[in-house]
């Protein structure tokens, strides 16, 4: 019962955090429309069934059903049509796309607004108002981020040791028990025990986990000498290194995934792992990889739809990578709250989790690519660019560009978007990735 109790617990967490998450980005909108002077009807957090709203001002505040994203609704989104007209008027499907978008930004149009409209804005003002929602989650997963790693900390490798091996066991075949003929451990033979504290590796000093791996890794194979501290003294011990499967290391020294392995100097003992504050530089620096992970992970992301189909309809697994969607993530952090950790572990790991759905959607909405953040701003940019030539060339201002022409291509990404959405929800309830 109180596992189901800490599950569900998770679950509202992670729902409140997306909610704040959503409206925090809607927020960024919101108030970089109103500096500018364009008028916002509606503010909401969600979509469907309206559960609750209040008008303040000329803004109607409200939460909707599903929490699974959230608008602001801007007077004059589009400009008029090249008649002047705003209005439908084709049967053209193609072209009846294109001017209900129009006609749906003018449709709470009243007295005065003419002047208030987000497409007579400069371009810039346009690109600050459209960027200012995703900045807007950028800067709550940074400070979450910074707020989590600066003061609680994560669990990490030290050079204390918390277990010796007493055999050699390559990592690729997932033995953890000793036969009769392994070769016995350089570790467990040099009578190194839990509790030692590593110092240095043939006199070279070791101050954390990093250097320690490494030297063990890149030291030459044969009798070396390891430095230790047990009970407050220092100790001299003689192991003779070997050579072993050991999982591969990219250049910023952290494992490569999918797992690798390769051939490297071993010891043979388990680190004792341990919760530490980072500091400033060392959280930026891993900020700066999180970023960049995430860059990748959306470039890397429609090469991971066969396997998602696969891992759904199919006999495949799923990747540890596989996109996870709002209902996977929940589930994460349902079982986050189960597992038997530390709490501040616990904590931490959850605002991680936030701040990696806060990470994915500053990108997702960078792309430029209508409906999203970032189609607008492309809009913004390239009608700057076009009014900038003109002016340059002496050329006639061309106006400002109609981003509404673009709708058609708008649905179809929209579509493409809700399809990958469904597959994601589909996996997450079929084979849903599990942190255990």
């Amino acid at each position: 019962m109180t596992e189901m109790l800490l599950y569900a617990l998770g679950i509202v967490l992670f729902a409140l955090g997306l909610l704040v998450s959503i409206a925090w980005h809607e927020l960024g909108h919101l108030s970089t429309a109103k500096l500018f002077g364009i008028r916002v009807p509606q503010y909401m957090v969600g979509f469907g069934p309206t559960i609750w709203s209040k008008k303040r001002g000329e803004t109607e505040y409200g939460i909707k059903a599903i929490p699974a994203g959230g608008y602001i609704r801007m007077i004059g989104m589009f400009p008029p049509g090249d008649d002047g007209r705003i209005e439908a008027r084709s049967t053209s499907p193609w072209r009846s796309m294109i001017e209900d978008a129009r006609e749906a930004s003018y449709e709470e149009l009243q007295p005065g607004d003419e002047t208030r409209l987000f497409y007579t804005r400069k371009p810039w003002k346009r690109v600050i108002v459209m960027f200012a929602g995703p900045f807007m989650n950028l800067v709550l997963a940074a400070a979450l981020f910074f707020g989590s790693m600066m003061t609680l900390g994560i669990a990490g490798p030290t050079t204390q040791v918390a277990g010796v091996q007493k055999c050699v066991l390559k990592l690729s075949d997932e033995r953890k028990e000793c036969r009769a003929g392994d070769p016995v451990s350089p570790a467990f033979a040099a009578g190194l025990k839990d509790g030692d504290k590593i110092l240095a590796l043939n006199g070279q000093t070791v101050k954390d986990w990093d250097a320690l791996s490494d030297s063990i890794r890149n030291a030459a194979i044969g009798p070396a000498t390891l430095t230790v501290e047990r009970n407050g003294q220092r100790i001299d011990l003689h192991p003779t290194l070997v050579s072993n499967e050991v999982e591969k290391k990219d250049a910023d020294g952290n494992v490569v995934r999918p797992v690798e392995y390769v051939k490297a100097g071993y010891l043979g003992f388990q680190p004792k792992s341990e919760v530490a504050p980072l500091s400033f530089g060392e959280t930026t620096e891993r900020m700066t990889d999180l970023m960049e992970n995430g860059v990748h992970s959306v470039i890397a992301l429609p090469g991971k739809i066969p396997g998602l189909w696969d891992a759904t309809f199919g006999d495949g697994e799923r990747a540890e990578d596989s996109p996870v969607g709002v209902v996977g993530a929940a589930r994460i952090t349902g079982e986050l709250m189960t597992v038997e950790a530390p709490p501040t572990t616990i904590l931490v790991m959850f605002m991680n989790l936030l701040v990696m759905f806060n990470v994915s959607l500053f990108l997702f909405n960078m792309l430029p690519l209508l409906p999203l953040d970032g189609g607008h701003i492309a809009g913004a940019l390239w009608e700057s660019v076009r009014r900038h030539t003109a002016r340059l060339f002496r050329r006639p201002d061309p106006g400002p560009f109609d981003v509404a022409k673009l709708m058609p291509a708008a649905y179809v990404v929209a579509g493409v978007f809700v399809c990958f959405t469904l597959l994601v929800l589909a996996a997450d309830i079929v084979n849903p990735v599990k942190i255990t």
